[in-house]
């Protein structure tokens, strides 16, 4: 990603200079960062106010409470996961990160998950089924309030910031399905390849 962005920033120079327009090329270069800053201070609230929030939620035992409204679904998901692992409740809060759209207080909490599954994991050398299911729906990404894109559009100076909801909603509801179908799909057979395998040695 970095090559990219370094790509696309030294072909506008280029042809800022082609063109005769390296001040305008300048100008806009300052002005980005200019909006960038801004953008950026004007997430510390909002960001700070819902990782309070999951915090609290964390602490008071919300996240266990959630935990346990969803067991049977996850006790399907993550077969091989032990109904007593941390990671149960781990998932349960990278699931509410995302859906109140914290991508990035998802982050942290998702790598904490992979790290617990790698811990009940028996073939360290490979993912099992339960990281690349969490891989899958973490990718997906599913949200209810897309919070940070609607603190950018209001940072920007867009007139309707939550019309952004009902689209993100849709997508990513289709999304965060299509990633446990797959995923779902995707075990079964290497289940049966591999105990094919086993059966012919």
């Amino acid at each position: 990603m970095n090559y990219i962005f370094y790509f696309l920033i030294v072909i506008s120079i280029v042809f800022g200079i082609i063109n005769g327009r390296t001040q305008e090329v300048v100008n806009a270069i300052l002005e980005g960062a200019d909006v960038s800053v801004k953008i950026a201070l004007s997430l510390i609230g909002i960001m700070a106010f819902w990782l309070g929030i999951m915090r609290i939620a964390e602490k008071s035992g919300i996240v266990q409470f959630i935990a346990k409204l969803i067991k049977p679904v996850t006790k399907w998901l993550f077969k091989d996961i032990p109904e007593e692992s941390p990671a149960i409740g781990n998932i349960a809060l990278s699931v509410s990160a995302n859906a109140l759209g914290l991508t990035n207080a998802a982050t942290p909490i998702g790598l904490r998950v992979m790290k617990e599954l790698q811990e009940e994991n028996k073939d360290k050398e490979k993912a099992s089924d339960a990281m690349c299911m969490f891989l899958g729906m973490n990718t997906a990404g599913f949200q209810l309030i897309p919070a940070t894109v609607i603190a950018i559009l209001v940072a920007v100076g867009s007139k309707h910031p939550t019309e952004i909801i009902v689209p993100t909603l849709i997508v990513t509801s289709i999304a965060f399905v299509s990633a446990i179908v797959f995923a779902k799909i995707f075990q079964l057979c290497w289940n049966k390849k591999n105990k094919k395998e086993v059966e012919d040695d």
